[in-house]
């Protein structure tokens, strides 16, 4: 088949200009030849990607997706001899999930407790609460009002890793922990104020 056959194909009057194609096929290969401007972090991905350490990665996926609503980027799982690589998503906020000792890493229950703490924010912190508890997330910290205007709990996941579940309330507190119904120093008021 003639290279233009199939644009004729397209366009059946048959009125293709060689030299538009050409140009326009020039304009494209522009576009994605290597001069092209590279975009770090690439479009889509945030700047900081925490990558968490699981001995069973497609276990966790399941856990994270029932428990935390997390949401498995299914494009970017790569399975290789001994291990999984899989990115989850929750809003804009990305996850890498791997195998022990990627990266020198270790599950915290390999290691004997938690090595880090995850701050995700969710749209309803209480029906999540709930969601987390009911797919066996361990609560470590029960849902509570806190002085900087969150609702907050915290839970471990099948795996030990520690996350802190935020809802922002605009609620401000003195540090004392009684409700003053002013705003903590140096924050700012909320509406209700």
């Amino acid at each position: 088949m003639n290279e233009l056959e199939w644009v004729r194909e397209l366009r059946p009057d048959g009125n293709i200009d060689p030299r538009v194609l050409e140009r326009e096929r020039k304009r494209l290969m522009s576009r994605i030849d290597d001069h092209a401007e590279v975009q770090s972090p690439p479009a889509g991905m945030p700047q900081i990607i925490p990558q968490l350490p699981y001995q069973d990665v497609l276990a966790a996926i399941d856990f994270l997706e029932r428990a935390f609503s997390f949401v498995e980027r299914r494009d970017f799982r790569i399975e290789y001899p001994g291990g999984v690589h899989a990115e989850m998503q929750l809003g804009d906020g990305i996850i890498m999930l791997g195998g022990p000792g990627g990266h020198g890493a270790f599950p915290p229950k390999a290691e004997g407790n938690p090595s880090t703490l995850l701050m995700v924010y969710v749209e309803d912190v209480d029906a999540h609460y709930e969601q987390a508890r009911a797919a066996g997330a361990t609560i470590v910290a029960e849902l509570a009002d806190k002085f900087f205007g969150d609702r907050v709990y915290e839970a471990l996941d099948r795996e030990g890793h520690r996350w802190s579940f935020h809802q922002h309330t605009g609620r401000f507190f003195d540090f004392d922990g009684s409700d003053s119904g002013a705003p903590a120093s140096g924050a700012p008021a909320s509406d209700d104020d």
